[in-house]
């Protein structure tokens, strides 16, 4: 048996302020420390063997501080950028109500959480799972099928692709999938790699809304 631990990491600065974040590198806010506190709460009874995280300073802080949570100080996360938030293109950087104010909620809808809505300059989530999958599958999943526990700090569309793919989730209702700050998505393994159980810990009522 293993478990599979997906965490989004903690609130960021940009975040708080409405404003897509994509690839640029930008820090937690407090309450986003507190965020990463909680999560490692939330998994105090799990013994972490292997972690992974995004290349992207916001997941690397939660990281820190989840695993200061569980006393885990000496270990070490394998980072990569196929776990690195979608790249939001010409949004980058914009605020996304304003955005929603001037192309209305279906066309917002869409840019944000469509699977293949083209983004200039951008990713949509099908080009997140193109890159996240083949990673899982890589390195993630033979640690698993060892009895590994693995923790993954990314961000949440990398994160929605894992799920996606975990849960065998269709194009269309991947769109309604949102994973909230603080929320820890538990999955256990039997030894062939197979889910056997799945449990979301810590759901946030506010996902979405920031």
């Amino acid at each position: 048996m293993a478990y599979l631990i997906l965490t989004r990491h903690g609130i960021s600065e940009w975040n708080k302020i409405g404003r897509w974040t994509g690839l640029t590198d930008i820090g937690l806010a407090p309450e986003g420390i507190e965020d990463a506190r909680r999560m490692g709460g939330l998994i105090q009874e799990i013994e972490i063997h292997e972690a992974h995280t995004s290349m992207l300073k916001r997941a690397h802080q939660t990281f820190d501080e989840i695993k200061a949570v569980l006393g885990k100080h000496d270990l070490e996360a394998k980072k990569h950028a196929a776990l690195n938030e979608r790249h939001y293109g010409v949004y980058t950087g914009k605020n996304k109500w304003e955005i929603l104010e001037s192309v209305g909620d279906t066309e917002f809808e869409r840019i944000r959480r469509a699977w293949d809505v083209e983004v200039e300059g951008g990713e949509n989530l099908k080009d997140v799972y193109n890159r996240a999958i083949p990673y899982y599958k890589e390195h993630i999943l033979p640690q698993l099928c060892k009895g590994r526990n693995v923790l993954v700090v990314a961000h949440g569309n990398s994160v929605r692709a894992l799920v996606k793919y975990l849960e065998d989730i269709s194009h269309e209702k991947v769109a309604k999938l949102e994973i909230g700050f603080g929320e820890v998505y538990c999955y256990e393994f039997d030894n062939n790699g197979k889910i056997i159980a799945r449990e979301i810990r810590g759901v946030n009522p506010n996902k979405g809304k920031v």
